[in-house]
């Protein structure tokens, strides 16, 4: 009975070592695996971490690229959206109402008083204009002026308009204390501007008369002649007489002249008392 007791005691102690044991191997096994775990763990969070940090880097680096490319966006329009102007191939250029007639008198503010000798039709470019064309006999040139920009060109002055240029003519000139650089500037513009009114006042403010004391400059004479040679010649035009009549009543207007003119009369006056006792005789 001792024996079997013993055995049975044995066995028990055996049971409960080896349960101990399994315990042991377990506790360890379960230390083991934690430790595993808890390493895969950090390591898990470790590259977590990184992938934030490069998430972080590459949202950073796309937001700025956003900003740059919304910077380009504003300051130049994108190719694609661009719109391209459709090219239309004009045959034809758009004309008016035509002012002028063939032979018509006009005064072109630039060169002065020209005729019209024809309407001619003009490629230029692959596009038909339809053009003025003009003679000034003074200068000797031919112009041309498009139908379209007839706005550039003035007819004849009315014989009233004449009538009053002379009247201005007949004024006294409106001498400016400044220098001569602004107003041959003025001068210029006044005559290049082609109104009749513009050139009367010109003429008046530049002539000088028969007084020989005064000096006058070149660039002055020139004017004057310039602004006083367009007036003459619409004046010629207007009035339908020849140019020294013409001339004789822009120059009593402006009292040049005037002892040249004295003289003239009593030659003509001197011929015609000869001339009426030669046949008397």
């Amino acid at each position: 009975m001792k024996n079997i007791l013993k055995k049975i005691l044995n066995n028990k102690k055996i049971v409960k070592k080896n349960k101990v044991v399994k315990k042991v191997t377990k506790s360890k096994k379960t230390t083991k695996v934690s430790k595993i775990n808890k390493t895969v763990k950090k390591t898990k969070s470790k590259k977590l971490l990184k992938d934030k940090k490069i998430k972080k880097l590459l949202i950073k680096k796309a937001a700025k690229n956003e900003k740059i490319e919304n910077k380009n966006e504003v300051l130049r329009i994108s190719k694609n959206n661009e719109l391209k102007p459709e090219i239309k191939k004009i045959k034809k250029q758009e004309t008016e109402k035509k002012q002028y007639k063939v032979k018509d008198y006009v005064v072109y503010p630039k060169h002065g008083v020209g005729q019209i000798t024809e309407i001619k039709k003009i490629n230029i470019g692959g596009i038909d204009v339809e053009t003025y064309v003009l003679k000034f006999e003074k200068d000797k040139a031919n112009g041309m002026v498009p139908v379209n920009k007839q706005a550039h060109l003035r007819p004849l002055a009315t014989i009233n308009q004449v009538n009053k240029c002379i009247s201005i003519l007949k004024s006294k000139p409106k001498i400016k204390r400044s220098m001569w650089s602004r107003r041959a500037q003025e001068y210029e513009s006044k005559i290049s501007s082609g109104k009749i009114y513009d050139l009367a006042e010109v003429v008046r403010d530049l002539n000088k008369g028969d007084d020989l004391m005064i000096d006058q400059s070149y660039s002055e004479r020139q004017l004057f002649e310039k602004a006083y040679d367009r007036l003459l010649s619409e004046f010629q035009i207007v009035l339908n007489s020849s140019l020294e009549n013409t001339q004789k009543k822009v120059d009593k207007a402006l009292k040049r002249n005037l002892e040249k003119q004295m003289q003239k009369v009593h030659e003509t006056s001197s011929n015609q008392n000869l001339t009426e006792t030669e046949t008397a005789q």
